[in-house]
């Protein structure tokens, strides 16, 4: 019997290249705020395919440092989704951060103008600060 061999991750770019184009720009911009707020962040792309729901997420990229998961960035037809993977310490009372699971929240990205909100940029500060 021989072991079945598991297709690499495609790379964040291919990945760019199937993500609905009204939802790009906005992906594109988060990647670029995590890049300059944690530049030491390990970027990991996830081995997926688009969903075949609408109303399901595509997981992109996810943000490591020292191993530890810290955000990802994921996709829906209409718009971008920027994770915490321990959200629930993140509350800052800006009313952006969604979710009410155990401990992962997210914000919901429009627009590349919703990455540039004090806010959000202070949120994922302190989510790469958290670790």
């Amino acid at each position: 019997m021989t072991a079945s061999r598991t297709a690499p991750a495609p790379s964040v770019s291919e990945h760019l290249k199937t993500v609905p184009a009204a939802v790009r720009p906005t992906v594109q911009a988060a990647r670029r705020l995590i890049k300059a707020i944690a530049p030491t962040a390990m970027e990991i792309s996830y081995r997926s395919q688009p969903p075949r729901s609408k109303s399901a997420m595509w997981k992109i990229i996810r943000y490591t440092l020292d191993g530890v998961d810290v955000a990802g960035i994921g996709t829906f037809a209409t718009y971008a989704s920027l994770y915490f993977y321990r959200g629930r310490e993140l509350e800052d009372g800006s009313g952006l951060l969604e979710g009410g699971g155990r401990d992962m929240r997210f914000i919901r990205l429009r627009t590349p103008a919703d990455v540039e909100v004090a806010a959000t940029k202070r949120i994922v500060r302190k989510a790469f600060t958290l670790g």
